[in-house]
Order: C-alpha cells, then sequence, then structure tokens
C-alpha cells in the first residue's frame, strides 16, 4: 500500500512539473523572461542560475511554478509577460493544459502499444434474447453511432453512457449503409444472454466486430480515448450543476490518492496493477487540463478569461481594466478556491477515517 501511495505522489509531482514546463517552455519560445522555475515547492534544497533563469528543486515533491516577468507585479521590461501580445499571452497560459493533455495522451498511446486487436462499434449478431433486433430496432453490421444523444466514439463508451441511464431504455442511434438512423426508444442493458452454444453469459447480448491493431488504429483509439476523458470531465461537472451529482461525490488530492491505492491493490498482478495505475494517470492529466482552463479566477483559464475581457475593453473602450480589479478578484477566486478544495480533502479524511 506504501508503494502505491508514494506512486500517486510521484504521479501529481510530475503532473504538475510537466504542467509549468508547458508554461515554461513556452514563455521561453514567446521571448519572456522567465526569472525561476522550480520543481516541487517549499524551502529551497537545490538550484543553479543558467543566464537568466534559476532553475531550482524544492523540498515539498508535489506542486512547481514558473516565475514569470510581470506575471504578478508591474514591470517595465519589455520582455515581461504582459507587455506581450494577447496570442502570446493566452498561448502560455494555456501551454501548461495543452502539456497535460498530451501527456495524457502519450501515456494512453504507450498503453496501447503492445495490443493487438480492438473491438469496433460495429454489431454483428445478436443472442436470441436480445429484446431490440430486427425491423425497427438493432440489425447486423450497424455502426453504434450515439446513445442518449451522446456520441459513440469506442465500444467502451457505451458502458460509460448505460452507466448514466437509469431505465434500461436508450436513444439509440447507428450508422446504416452510410447513413445515421434514428431508432428512438430501444432497451439496452446488461443481462443474462445465451452464447452460439446455449451458454448463459452476462453481458448486453451482442457480438461486436475485432480490427487489427495497427499503428494508425492505435493513433485513433489512443486520440479517442484522451477525448472520451474530456467528456468525462464535461459529464461530471454537467452532472454537479444540474444536481444529479453533489459535493460528495467529489474527490481531491486525498480522494484521488486513496483512489490509485485502491486500483493499484486491487490489481491481480504488479504488472496489471501499474497499467491501471497509468491509465488513472492519464485521466487524471487530461482532467488537470480541462480544469485549468474552466474561466474560474487564479486558475490559467480565469486568466485567459480576464486577457480577453481586457482586449475587448481596450479596443471598445480605449481603456484597459485596472490592474488592482483583477488582482482582488483572483485574490478572491483564491481565497474560495482553497476553501472548497480544503472541505473537499475534510470529505476525503472523513470517507478514510469513517
Amino acid at each position: 500500500m506504501i508503494l502505491y501511495i508514494l506512486a500517486a505522489i510521484l504521479i501529481f509531482g510530475v503532473l504538475i512539473a510537466v504542467h509549468e514546463f508547458g508554461h515554461f517552455l513556452t514563455a521561453k519560445l514567446c521571448g519572456v523572461r522567465v526569472n525561476e522555475f522550480s520543481i516541487g515547492m517549499g524551502p529551497q534544497i537545490w538550484g543553479r542560475t543558467v543566464g537568466e533563469t534559476e532553475y531550482s528543486l524544492r523540498l515539498l515533491p508535489i506542486g512547481g511554478f514558473c516565475a514569470m516577468e510581470g506575471e504578478d507585479s508591474t514591470s517595465d521590461d519589455e520582455r515581461s509577460l504582459t507587455r506581450q501580445g494577447f496570442w502570446k499571452q493566452a498561448l502560455i497560459f494555456a501551454a501548461g493544459s495543452i502539456m497535460n493533455f498530451l501527456t495524457g495522451l502519450l501515456i494512453v498511446l504507450i498503453l496501447y502499444s503492445g495490443t493487438a486487436a480492438f473491438y469496433t462499434t460495429q454489431v454483428l449478431d445478436f443472442a436470441p434474447e436480445f429484446p431490440a433486433q430486427g425491423d425497427g430496432g438493432l440489425q447486423p453490421g450497424d455502426q453504434l453511432w450515439s446513445i442518449n444523444g451522446e456520441r459513440v466514439y469506442l465500444y467502451s463508451d457505451v458502458s460509460l453512457l448505460l452507466s448514466l441511464d437509469g431505465d434500461g431504455l436508450v436513444d439509440m442511434e447507428v450508422r446504416r449503409d452510410g447513413e445515421v438512423v434514428d431508432l428512438g426508444q430501444i432497451p439496452l442493458a446488461y443481462g443474462t444472454y445465451s452464447d452460439e452454444n446455449g451458454e448463459p453469459y452476462q453481458g448486453l447480448g451482442w457480438t461486436i466486430g475485432v480490427e487489427k491493431a495497427t499503428l494508425g488504429a492505435k493513433l485513433r483509439t489512443s486520440w479517442l480515448n484522451t477525448i472520451d476523458f474530456v467528456r468525462i470531465v464535461r459529464l461530471s461537472l454537467q452532472m454537479f450543476f444540474t444536481g444529479e451529482a453533489g459535493m460528495e461525490d467529489l474527490s481531491g488530492p486525498v480522494g484521488i490518492v486513496s483512489a490509485i491505492t485502491q486500483v493499484g491493490s486491487e490489481s491481480p498482478t504488479l504488472r496489471d496493477a501499474v497499467e491501471n495505475i497509468l491509465y488513472f494517470a492519464a485521466m487524471i492529466a487530461v482532467n488537470l487540463a480541462v480544469m485549468n482552463l474552466l474561466p474560474i479566477p487564479a486558475l490559467d483559464g480565469g486568466k485567459i478569461f480576464f486577457l480577453i475581457v481586457d482586449t475587448l475593453a481596450f479596443r471598445l473602450l480605449r481603456k484597459k481594466i485596472p490592474e488592482k480589479y483583477e488582482m482582488a478578484v483572483n485574490t478572491a477566486g483564491f481565497v474560495v478556491l482553497m476553501g472548497f478544495m480544503a472541505v473537499v480533502t475534510f470529505q476525503d479524511v472523513f470517507k478514510l477515517i469513517r
């Protein structure tokens, strides 16, 4: 268990370091002066200045930062962040999330590198008991297109979308003979069906096609899998704001560490544990990418939002928003965000000791 806890801490450290490296690399490429690039937080245990930038390693393995000239204070330096154009600033702010997304994509691609075949989204045949086959229902050769309005990109999407359905009836669209066909509501749920030998099995009652895992198939599946992580974040936020999910369904760093530990502990072999934890890490990486781009004060998305507002204000009113207002909003947002994280963390700890 200690091994998995250390693995979880390492994952957080690497993902945050990768995020900050995205800001650092893009800032350098855009000509912005970077005063310090640090891996870790807290007291400095090692530091070296190369050119204009101090590179440091700090005691706490979680976190890191890229201190750019003019980022948090007014600067007259021509190479300060705030003196760059709109697109350079926006790209620098977004670069951390882009790096996290690419990290998630790379992890998934590595995990799929040894795969021999993938399930497709094409239905080949049905069990005799399958209730939604024939005229007006699913037919052999149909390609699953959407379930309850959500596109089916990979076969794994089916289980995800069915988990969000409560009554076993789904709005189904399929691609048939080159056209998208709306089947309306059909019954679709996991149950007991008979295979070709008459033996019972648990499943959805259909046979799905398989394709060889060529390089193109691996790249396509890895990309779609990573995009699916983005959809999971979107669906989670949607459920939270519609009241389908509550605070008790959220997890902070403690809850994520606990989940990683559980994933590793419940894996049958060490290899399975490594693969499952890496897959979970890929999902966390994409989650961080998306959440950081939300227009929330103190996050990268909030900075991009203020950049857009400030640019529009200058073009329309010929004046910029006073920096003190932006600082006040960011400070308030940071306080609220930290308070929210404290509540979620307390909740996670309570779940562990309960």
